[in-house]
């Protein structure tokens, strides 16, 4: 399994890129204030608490007396109803910032990849897109809801509590202060390299959920082809790398934390010597020095907590650096934002204000090359093809035969040149006018999960069941129906994988019927299908074609003879063009390729007679 290499990421700790995630945060600004208010107030109450205790001790314990005891139990119960209910009402809302924050992104993300190009798909393997969609963001979305909410209690609870130990004593709070300094140092000198590993970790993530897919995906071409051990080496080689990354990282946290908990435990070592030979000579009350105490110890474990959660935000970068790099592709093809103003995008089309397609093409002086090529396709190419027009595009596998097609789509424009749609640019006019109006066959189809009648009605969303099994009836897809237990009803499966290439094929077909455009590609559409059911749908294809421009990108040359133009490809370049007659009279490529073709054809049925 090859392995897809993704950008690589290099910054340090950069605020910039957590800057992006803000246009999320924004519609969440309450949730946020209340959950800061909420930590806020926790905070305050944890730093009070330790001063019942000096209270206690000075004013019952010392004195020998029970006086005024009840007043103080019931502040004292007060204060921990208050922090219980503010610890519940921070939970919530940072609950709600994460399941909704994960939620914008990942919608974000999604709808983001359907206006993505054709070409981005081509290159970006299904893993990369999962692993980012899933993994990373909610690895966001839990950490900016719970690891802030423990940052900021932490912070609020250690500058409180700062401020309660200068007022008690300055002098044994400015040892405990000190100890700032050291962590910044070591936060500065282990965020770089923690970052590195996290991202090796993030990176090798993608490579296995994509492994992971292909394995699956792929399973029975692994057991035909008894690559089984293979798959396993090459999974084994992937998780080998993710699980060395991870034991780096952890070797870090294993040393940047206690080197944290030493400072705080040398700093709660110094106070309770100092403060205890300031108790002996009478400088500083037992009370006060049992208060510091209690707040020395009691900022060991949010310090640990901060040291932590900074390594957690360091390691977060990785992930947030990934998504918003998704979120930053923009695609090869796109409308200009005039065309966008008069005929809308993908999800808020303008209808009303979309010409009706006759089907016209024409390629003027048309120079291409494929954007992560370097050679150009087609250089100066002309080609005028009438509405209703059928051209037949052939050529041996991987001679280019796609290229055109995919070019009077618009998957990708011109380098050069223009592509006119009746008489206009069609960068003038908006992608969905024109993919509206375009029915594509695949060679390998793919289906939806869910039942035949769904997927055929996928050609046109508002199709009745009448119509859906009309089309059907047209391209004889009803007979895959007639065998299914459920009938219209039956789940295809994921792909279409309860389905053979041939029915599926046949349900493709289904669907381009019902979707009725102007403009017909099928892409070796026949080339899954048996010969009988080839002659059955022969008939009804001719009559799908008829007054409508189509393109057929053929491996049978038997199924293009009646096409009006025969464009044959050879390494990339239209090298013959013509009539199916015309051609063969030539006596050059395309005669070679049919008389060779014809001569496999025959000896195949000579053999199956035999």
């Amino acid at each position: 399994m090859a392995a897809f290499d993704e950008k690589e990421y290099t910054k340090s700790f950069d605020l910039s890129i957590w800057k992006r995630l803000l246009p999320f945060l924004k519609s969440y600004r309450w949730a946020f204030f209340w959950m800061i208010l909420f930590n806020l107030l926790t905070a305050a109450i944890d730093v009070v608490l330790p001063l019942f205790q000096r209270y206690a001790i000075n004013n019952f314990i010392e004195p020998g007396t029970l006086e005024g005891l009840i007043p103080f139990v019931l502040a004292y119960i007060l204060a921990i109803v208050l922090q219980s209910l503010s610890v519940v009402a921070f939970g919530q809302n940072s609950m709600v910032i994460e399941m909704n924050f994960g939620r914008d992104m990942r919608q974000s993300l999604f709808t983001h990849l359907q206006t993505l190009s054709f070409s981005f798909y081509n290159v970006t393997p299904v893993g990369y897109l999962l692993s980012r969609v899933m993994s990373d963001t909610n690895r966001i979305a839990a950490m900016i809801a719970w690891n802030v909410t423990d940052i900021l209690w932490a912070l609020f609870y250690v500058g409180g509590t700062f401020v309660s130990m200068l007022l008690l004593n300055w002098r044994l709070a400015l040892v405990i202060i000190l100890i700032v300094p050291a962590i910044a140092v070591l936060t500065g000198y282990f965020q770089g390299k923690i970052l590195h590993w996290n991202r090796k970790i993030r990176k090798m993530n993608s490579r296995i959920t994509g492994a992971f897919n292909e394995g699956i995906t792929g399973a029975k071409t692994s057991k035909t082809l008894v690559i089984e051990e293979q798959n396993n080496e090459s999974f084994r080689e992937l998780t080998k790398s993710m699980h060395d990354s991870g034991i780096r990282a952890a070797r870090l946290n294993a040393v940047y934390i206690p080197l944290v908990l030493f400072c705080s435990t040398v700093a709660v070592a110094i106070v309770l010597l100092r403060g205890g030979y300031m108790a002996m000579d009478s400088v500083l009350e037992i009370a006060t020095l049992s208060t510091f105490t209690a707040y020395a110890v009691g900022i060991f474990e949010p310090i640990q907590m901060t040291a932590s959660n900074i390594a957690e935000f360091i390691s977060l970068q990785a992930s947030i650096e990934r998504v918003t790099d998704l979120m930053s592709q923009e695609p090869q093809v796109c409308d200009s934002p005039e065309v966008t103003e008069k005929y809308g995008d993908v999800f808020t089309p303008k209808t009303e204000n979309w010409e009706p397609l006759k089907g016209e093409i024409e390629f003027r002086d048309v120079t291409f090359r494929y954007p992560d090529g370097g050679e150009n396709v087609l250089e100066h190419f002309s080609l005028k093809i009438p509405a209703g027009t059928t051209v037949a595009i052939v050529g041996e596998t991987g001679a280019g035969k796609s290229t055109l097609v995919n070019l009077a789509c618009r998957f990708f424009e011109p380098t050069s040149g223009q592509i006119l749609i009746d008489g206009v640019d069609y960068r003038e006019r908006s992608q969905l006018w024109l993919h509206s109006n375009i029915g594509y066959v695949l060679q390998n189809p793919h289906l939806f999960s869910g039942s035949v009648r769904e997927n055929i009605r996928y050609g046109r969303l508002e199709a009745t069941d009448a119509e859906v099994e009309a089309a059907a009836r047209i391209v004889s897809a009803d007979t895959v129906v007639s065998k299914l237990e459920k009938g219209w009803d039956s789940d295809v499966g994921e792909g279409g994988d309860r389905l053979s290439t041939g029915e599926k094929q046949l349900i493709s077909f289904a669907r381009a019927v019902l979707a009725d455009p102007r403009i017909f590609v099928l892409d070796e559409a026949t080339s899954s299908i048996d010969t009988q059911t080839e002659q059955l749908i022969q008939n009804a294809i001719d009559h799908l074609l008829k007054d409508r421009t189509s393109f057929l990108i053929a491996h049978r040359l038997s199924t293009i003879r009646k096409a009006d133009l025969i464009l044959v490809v050879r390494d990339g370049k239209i090298v013959e063009q013509g009539q199916h007659l015309e051609l063969l009279k030539r006596g050059g490529y395309y005669h070679d390729l049919y008389s060779k073709q014809f001569a496999e054809e025959n000896a195949a049925k000579i053999l199956k007679r035999n």
